[in-house]
């Protein structure tokens, strides 16, 4: 019998710890000793601050979220990397010891399928390995939004998401890339990546000087935005970059806040088309030749050669969670991401 710390949400701006008596593992069961655990600054956040719709089922893909609503108090987090300590006698036995990544909410311990958990190659660094969610989440938003050979693109909100997306993007034979981001630290980080544009969306001459050089395509703007700032005015922004016929791409999870869209201008004319993406599923045109499996396994070699962990900027003890948060709500310029460590 294993006795595991479980961090819940209990109010908005409220976390506590709770203790969990965990058995032995059924027999396609395994236990797992959590190594780290990312907090995700976009999704994550809304359900500190209380900014989650009220009373909505939570993503049923997610084992620990099944049959959970957004109501307090409940757990949350989508990204762990664990050791497996015991299995159960219909589980192959060469698994205990090794290190799985499991879309499991913050806790020491946790059960689980073994069938629901990935087997991580033993050369990666678990570090790296837990940006594997969110590297599944940028490949799901690649795949959606096609960008074509020779396009001008916009990302707005240089997150760890969208950080992602923008070194996925730089290694495609783009017209140009230009990412938008108020914070310096994250524009530093997107420079990093790859890309060379960068820039400010609150300065006017930052965005001039884009919009001048967007104009002169024949379409007067670029032909794909990708939305991931997790600002809901963000999107008129969106429409006003986007050229006739353009596209964008929302990836951002706006939770309870409102959105006011400008739908009469450009959009009603321009033919504009507004795509929803989201990494539950994947579009049903690719589900043919696109499962999990081979997205996992996309997002597994692209952690080997962009290289994630070079996001993290603070590794905070699991015992001090409240804190990251707190860091995350109250100084987001200086974080990018947060991992909790587990002794």
């Amino acid at each position: 019998m294993i006795t595991c710390q479980q961090l819940w949400f209990t109010a908005p701006y409220a976390v506590e710890y709770r203790e969990q008596e965990l058995g032995e593992p059924g027999p396609d069961e395994i236990l797992v000793r959590s190594l780290c655990s990312a907090i995700s600054a976009g999704t994550e956040m809304l359900a500190y601050r209380g900014q989650l719709p009220q009373d909505q089922a939570l993503d049923a893909s997610m084992n620990c979220l099944k049959n959970r609503s957004t109501a307090y108090p409940l757990p949350y987090g989508y990204a762990n990397v664990g050791q497996v300590e015991a299995a159960g006698y219909k589980v192959d036995q060469r698994l205990i010891g090794r290190q799985v990544f499991a879309l499991q909410s913050h806790a020491t311990h946790y059960l689980s399928k073994a069938g629901a958990v990935v087997n991580l190659p033993e050369t990666i660094d678990p570090e790296a390995a837990v940006f594997l969610a969110n590297m599944e989440t940028a490949v799901n938003l690649v795949l959606d939004a096609k960008p074509a050979l020779g396009e001008k693109v916009v990302i707005l909100g240089q997150g760890v998401v969208g950080l992602l997306v923008s070194a996925i993007l730089a290694r495609f034979p783009l017209s140009a890339c230009y990412t938008l981001d108020p914070y310096p630290l994250r524009r530093d980080a997107a420079r990093h990546l790859g890309i060379e544009q960068t820039l400010d969306p609150y300065s006017e001459k930052d965005l001039a000087t884009m919009t001048a050089e967007l104009r002169k395509t024949p379409g007067e703007g670029a032909d794909l935005v990708v939305e991931l700032s997790g600002a809901p005015a963000a999107l008129n922004l969106a429409l006003k970059l986007c050229a006739y016929t353009g596209r964008i791409v929302v990836g951002s999870w706006y939770g309870n806040k409102p959105v006011t869209l400008d739908l009469g201008g450009r959009f009603h004319r321009e033919r504009i088309t507004i795509i929803s993406s989201q990494v539950s599923s994947i579009s049903p045109e690719l589900t043919g030749r696109w499962d999990r499996e081979r997205r996992f396994a996309t997002a597994l070699e692209l952690i080997g050669s962009i290289k994630p962990q070079q996001l993290v900027t603070h590794r905070m003890a699991f015992t001090s969670a409240h804190e990251a948060y707190r860091l995350l709500d109250e100084s987001p310029d200086k974080a990018l991401q947060v991992i909790l460590t587990y002794d």
